[in-house]
């Protein structure tokens, strides 16, 4: 059997067992192994890795670290349930998250297996400390796939078509886009034009004094990796105050490092009463965690948020070592640089050529926007798969997302060398776009 024809087999019997809801299609990739940035096919091809398993990876493949401390805690112990007893490696990492949390006050924590159920728990939370109905998210957002987070998203049809009815008391305002407007507008409106939604919300049909919280995500992500216009989440924390609301943070994608802070509400001026983590906790292994204000966490009683297999004791220990890596390799601060480095070489596209409209993020979280058309900053969906697929072509793994914006988001590891390497095959393909080079190329059914 060749090479592609193996391939083909293993995707031939993915279509015919595996539900087409659980993946969006991109690459006929199968990978065999991972380590650091660099992903290996069943074929030996190696690509550099510019998703990180969707941002599960911030300390890249296969750390040594992360996979001693699997091992050594599957030996020991794979799992016992701490829905009714205790293990050591929940309370280490309990209390390393409430250190490292940002949030001068004392907190909790509880774990869960995925982001989506994180959301959840703090639109349970927020609604049982306050006793009020009501949440409030942002359009584009994506929050999970359980029902609560999915109520919270407003990012796919795909989502919602044929499940309803979701979660009552949600509702949506625009997130406040630096690069684009409300409604179609060109030009990014002004911290009041962005509130003005909410405002006339809460005199119109929403009582202020009956929303329990406003869940955030700082830096949107599958949204577009969109960044705020400053000064406005200032202003919403400021605004939720007044009537006593929640900010509850989703930090699922942004947390752990991604944008060169451990939490990415570090980089505004607020602090959040809840935050949920996700993907990169426990080094791509499934875990996730609610960290909030000691008072809210408090509110319910068991068993309103616990999971069988939720702080599993292997997950636990790979948090940690996660959390040591990050340390011990000064990984967070190194990541500020890394992302700057790469801003400043993507900076020069935006003027060289006509398809970036924007290059925006922190960190390693950074998203490039490809247009059709720079003065009305036109989506080009298809322009930008062009680009991933001749990318992939190239040794290179980058995904679009929001139609048009290319996800640039490696492992923090990623050596410098290999942030070139990688760079300089985008560019190429960007280049071969505006030369007409990649004309033929076919994205029928690829992508969101």
């Amino acid at each position: 059997m060749t090479g592609g024809d193996r391939v083909q087999a293993v995707i031939e019997k993915d279509k015919k067992y595996f539900a087409k809801a659980g993946r969006i299609p991109y690459y006929p990739l199968v990978i065999q192994e991972a380590h650091g940035s660099t992903l290996v096919d069943i074929n030996g091809k190696t690509y550099i890795d510019l998703l990180s398993s969707a941002s599960s990876q911030n300390v890249g493949h296969t750390p040594q670290k992360v996979v001693e401390a699997i091992q050594q805690q599957a030996a020991r112990m794979v799992h016992y349930t701490p829905a009714y007893m205790h293990h050591e490696p929940l309370t280490k990492l309990a209390e390393k998250l409430c250190q490292l949390s940002p949030g001068d006050f004392e907190k909790r924590v509880l774990f869960g297996l995925t982001g989506s159920d994180a959301c959840d728990g703090m639109i349970k939370f927020a609604r049982g400390y306050t006793g009020r109905p009501y949440v409030i998210s942002f359009t584009n957002a994506y929050h999970g796939s359980t029902y609560g987070s999915i109520s919270a998203s407003t990012i796919s049809l795909n989502m919602r078509r044929k499940i309803g009815p979701l979660l009552p008391g949600f509702f949506h305002i625009p997130y406040p886009d630096a690069y684009r407007g409300m409604y179609g507008d060109t030009q990014p409106n002004t911290v009041e034009g962005y509130l003005a939604p909410l405002k006339e919300m809460f005199e119109t049909y929403v009582p202020p004094e009956e929303v329990a919280c406003v869940m955030i995500e700082t830096f949107q992500g599958d949204g577009g990796l969109l960044e705020p216009i400053h000064g406005y989440f200032e202003a919403l924390a400021e605004l939720c105050k007044t009537y006593g609301i929640l900010l509850a943070v989703d930090d699922i994608q942004q947390g752990f490092g991604r944008t060169g802070k451990f939490s990415s509400i570090e980089h505004f001026n607020i602090e959040a009463d809840l935050i949920a983590y996700g993907k990169s906790i426990a080094g791509g292994m499934p875990m996730s965690a609610i960290v909030g204000r000691k008072e809210i966490m408090e509110a319910l009683d068991a068993p309103a948020h616990l999971f069988t297999t939720g702080a599993n004791p292997v997950c636990c220990e790979a948090a940690l070592a996660t959390i040591d890596i990050l340390e011990e390799e000064n990984l967070i601060s190194e990541t500020a640089r890394k992302g700057q480095f790469v801003k400043t070489r993507m900076q020069q596209w935006v003027t060289k050529y006509q398809c970036v409209g924007e290059v925006r993020g922190k960190g390693l979280s950074i998203g490039i926007d490809i247009v059709s058309d720079r003065v009305t900053k036109t989506k080009d969906a298809a322009a930008a798969l062009k680009i991933c697929n001749y990318c992939f072509e190239h040794g290179v793994v980058i995904i679009a997302i929001a139609g048009s914006v290319l996800r640039f988001q490696p492992p923090l590891v990623i050596t410098d060398e290999e942030l070139n390497q990688a760079l300089s095959v985008l560019e190429a393909a960007i280049e071969a776009l505006e030369n007409g080079a990649l004309d033929d190329y076919q994205v029928e059914g690829q992508g969101w």
